[in-house]
């Protein structure tokens, strides 16, 4: 029953959906200009979206500007936070002598753990 519903569609083919009575949304055309290279960029954004302020361009990788009538948009650098790493919060929670202490602490344990179980009859690599 289900082979004779498909009789005479070239599966893959073509779609069975239509264009009809979709409404698309309103575009516009952004351009951002590379001030390495001096490639132009142009994307279609929604007219109703913001584009960002930078875009990566597309021959060099370098980071291109947005162009707002024929001008480069100047961007603001006082919003970046610097990146916050794994050893600042670290820092934040201990001081660097706690941290020096607790490292002799773990290294002591590990040698104390190596020398344990050491096996006479085996060789150290690199000794």
């Amino acid at each position: 029953m289900a082979d004779r519903s498909l009789r005479g569609i070239r599966l893959g083919a073509q779609s069975l959906q239509s264009e009809e009575g979709v409404v698309f949304m309103e575009r516009r055309q952004t351009s951002y200009v590379c001030d390495t290279c001096g490639y132009e960029t142009t994307l279609m954004f929604a007219a109703d979206a913001e584009p960002p302020a930078t875009w990566e361009c597309r021959s060099c990788a370098a980071e291109a500007r947005l162009q707002v009538d024929g001008k480069s948009v100047e961007l603001d650098a006082g919003d970046d936070k610097a990146a916050r790493t794994h050893w600042d919060m670290l820092l934040e929670r201990r001081s660097r002598a706690e941290l020096e202490e607790l490292l002799e602490e773990r290294l002591a344990f590990i040698r104390a753990r190596r020398g344990a179980g050491e096996d006479p009859t085996r060789a150290k690599i690199g000794a």
